[in-house]
């Protein structure tokens, strides 16, 4: 049941005309089991603590592991601006990150699959999960919520891919190691005294102290952390006062930190409170500190690495590139914690036509022919890993 461009294209196409976001995916699952049964396929709808994820296996004709291929599905609350004839027809929600072209690539395999079971050793899982888009402090949602539901049960292996927009078209980025960030949302409340802006000493002044904190954050990437450690801190909001001649009783601050590493994130986050007591303390203020703990640190399997590229080494090791790891987070590791996984990057650029733009970007899109490509080679790479993981 081999797969064509037009057809990938049409499911791209159609996903990114209807988003639905993070939790609310009801459509986009019940649409994404039509096909799958249209395949011959059984899937499995709203099982494994996901109410609007949806699950598929194909069981070869031959014994041996189980392999996932994971897609996420959900859009985000972002107006789309490309003015492209498929464009989001949803007020305010756009597929930004590629989670379309994600799922088109899912749907894919499991319809190239779906017809040469004679040629698949053990199974293939398709795990198309919803809320990968779900924030820090949001509860169990996403792979987590399907990890803990046991989507992973009996499986060997899990694979997955992320659009990547710094990556042409015709290549797939690959890295031995760490791929994405672990996720902390911190929101900091400063507390002083409000008092005319003429009179500042009548007060205790929380813009004054907070200001200082948002510089003096930027001492923990290469000062606390050593400099050869990846490590982001942002501010994100910065919010206080009502009106030009009065300092306000408190200022609002959200931001992230993002490391690679449970070491590094431990220590900036130490950093990060002690920075901010010893500012608010030296400034006679007080302040409120509240981090969420988000996605972990996604870091490949080395060997599952390996066993992918050469498994299509003979047609496509053209089209592999190494990649650096993305300070950007996801929760593939609630999948890839617990069994062996492999997560790869997808180009989608194409300069010549204007196909730049970075993922989370209202202009956000990508050349089509990663469709086809990846179809390709990671089918091909399904097939194969059977022989390799027995």
């Amino acid at each position: 049941m081999a797969v064509d461009e037009k057809t990938l294209i049409g499911y791209r196409r159609h996903l990114h005309q209807n988003p639905e976001l993070s939790c609310f995916e009801h459509e986009t699952a019940k649409w994404i089991a039509k096909e799958l049964k249209s395949f011959g396929l059984h899937p499995e709808v709203g099982e494994h603590g996901a109410e609007t994820g949806v699950v598929a296996t194909i069981v070869g004709d031959n014994s041996g592991p189980t392999i996932a291929w994971r897609a996420d599905t959900d859009a985000l609350p972002i107006e789309e601006l490309t003015g492209a004839p498929y464009a989001s027809c949803s007020s305010g929600v756009m597929h930004a990150c590629g989670h379309d072209v994600h799922t088109a690539v899912g749907l894919g395999l499991a319809k190239e699959l779906s017809g040469r079971r004679a040629e698949i050793k053990g199974s293939v899982k398709f795990i198309f999960q919803p809320a990968e888009e779900g924030v820090p402090g949001s509860g169990i949602v996403g792979a987590e919520a399907m990890a803990q539901g046991g989507v992973l049960k009996e499986v060997d292996a899990v694979l997955a891919l992320h659009c990547m927009p710094d990556i042409p078209a015709g290549k797939i980025g690959y890295s031995d190691a760490a791929v994405w960030a672990g996720s902390d949302c911190w929101k900091l409340t400063v507390k002083g005294v409000q008092t005319h802006g003429a009179y500042p000493q009548n007060g205790r002044d929380p813009i004054f102290a907070a200001a200082q904190i948002v510089t003096a954050l930027q001492s923990i990437p290469g000062r606390v952390v050593d400099s050869r450690d990846c490590c982001v801190v942002s501010v994100g909001q910065f919010n206080a006062g009502t009106t030009f001649n009065v300092i306000p009783g408190e200022v609002k601050m959200v931001g992230l930190i993002r490391t690679l590493s449970a070491e590094v994130r431990e220590r900036a986050v130490r950093a990060f409170k002690d920075i901010v007591n010893g500012i608010c303390q030296a400034n006679g203020v007080t302040c409120d500190i509240d981090i969420s703990r988000g996605a972990e640190p996604v870091v490949n399997d080395a060997s599952l690495v390996s066993l992918v590229r050469d498994s299509v080494a003979k047609e496509f090791s053209e089209h592999f590139v190494p990649a650096k790891p993305q300070m950007g987070a996801e929760d593939f590791a609630s999948f890839s914690s617990r069994v062996p996984g492999a997560y790869f990057f997808l180009g989608v650029r194409n300069e010549e036509r204007g196909i730049v733009h970075p993922i989370h970007s209202p202009h956000f899109d990508v050349d089509e022919s990663c469709l086809p490509l990846a179809t390709s080679i990671f089918s091909a790479a399904l097939l194969r890993l059977g022989n390799q993981l027995q």
